[in-house]
C-alpha cells in the first residue's frame, strides 16, 4: 500500500520564521516545498512596491487560478508531502477559497510587538492588512468550521525555544512521522526559493537550523502603538489554539 500524501499549506505573516520552517520541511527526503506561490499575483493585483517587483511578476505565474490548481493537484516529483509556504495576506479577497479543502492548512504566528518591530524596518508605515493577522484569523476560522476542530497552529517563539518538540507536535497533528533531518540543513540558497530571496533571505541562507530565541533589539516606534493594539487583539484569538511541544515516545519516533 502506498503511503498517504500530504499537501501542507502553512499560513504565516511577515517577519516570522516561515523561511526557516520551509528549510525544515525541505530537508525531508519525502517532501517538495514551494515558496509563496501567490506572491506574484499579490504584487500584480495590489501594485505594491516591493524589491524586485517587476522581475518577480515577469518570471512567475500571476494567474491565481492556475496557481491554486497546481497547489491542489499532483505533488511534483516522487514526493508524498507538498509543503507550501504562504503569506496569509497574499490570499487576496478575489481568490476563491474552495481549493483549500484539498490541502491541510496549518498556521504560524508571532508576537505582534516583535513582528512589527521587524516589519517597520522594511515598511515604515505597515498596514493591518500587511501584517497578515486579519487574513490568518479568517482562514483559521474557515478551516476550523470545516473541520469541526482547530487546525494546527504554531507560535514562532515556541518553535525557537524547542524546535524538536514543536516540530514533533506539528508532524503528529498532520499525521506524518517526525524526521530528525528537519532540525538541521546546509546553508545557502535553494532552487525552490523565490527569486525574492535575494532581498529577504540573508539570515536563513546563512543558517543551519532554527536559531535560539532572542528578544528583538529594535524598539517599536510610538506611532505604531495603535496598530500594535489591533494586532494584539487578533493574535490573542489565535494564540490560545497553539500547539504544545511533544516529547519523543519511549519507542523512539
Amino acid at each position: 500500500m502506498s503511503e498517504p500524501i500530504l499537501r501542507l499549506a502553512m499560513w504565516s505573516g511577515p517577519r516570522n520564521i516561515s523561511s526557516a520552517m520551509m528549510r525544515a520541511w525541505g530537508s525531508r527526503a519525502d517532501t517538495f516545498v514551494c515558496d509563496e506561490p501567490l506572491y506574484p499575483h499579490y504584487l500584480l493585483a495590489t501594485g505594491i512596491d516591493h524589491p524586485g517587483r517587476d522581475t518577480i511578476i515577469a518570471c512567475y505565474q500571476t494567474d491565481w487560478r492556475r496557481v491554486v490548481t497546481w497547489l491542489s493537484g499532483p505533488i511534483p516529483g516522487k514526493h508524498r508531502i507538498f509543503f507550501q509556504k504562504h503569506m496569509a495576506h497574499h490570499l487576496l479577497p478575489e481568490i476563491d477559497r474552495s481549493w483549500m479543502a484539498a490541502v491541510t492548512n496549518a498556521f504560524l504566528i508571532r508576537d505582534p510587538a516583535e513582528m512589527l518591530a521587524s516589519l517597520s524596518q522594511v515598511r515604515a508605515e505597515p498596514t493591518l492588512a500587511e501584517t497578515g493577522l486579519p487574513q490568518q484569523l479568517e482562514i483559521f476560522q474557515k478551516v476550523a468550521d470545516a473541520l469541526g476542530d482547530a487546525p494546527p497552529l504554531l507560535d514562532a517563539r515556541d518553535v525557537l525555544e524547542d524546535p524538536e518538540g514543536m516540530l514533533r507536535a506539528l508532524c503528529a497533528a498532520v499525521r506524518v512521522d517526525f524526521d530528525p533531518a528537519m532540525l538541521h540543513w546546509e546553508p545557502g540558497r535553494r532552487e525552490t526559493d523565490g527569486i525574492w530571496g535575494e532581498y529577504w533571505y540573508g539570515a536563513v541562507e546563512k543558517s543551519t537550523g532554527f536559531q535560539p530565541y532572542r528578544p528583538p533589539q529594535v524598539a517599536l516606534p510610538a506611532r505604531l502603538q495603535p496598530l500594535l493594539e489591533e494586532c494584539r487583539a487578533l493574535y490573542a484569538q489565535l494564540y490560545e489554539y497553539r500547539l504544545r511541544a511533544l516529547r519523543p515516545s519511549a519507542t523512539g519516533s
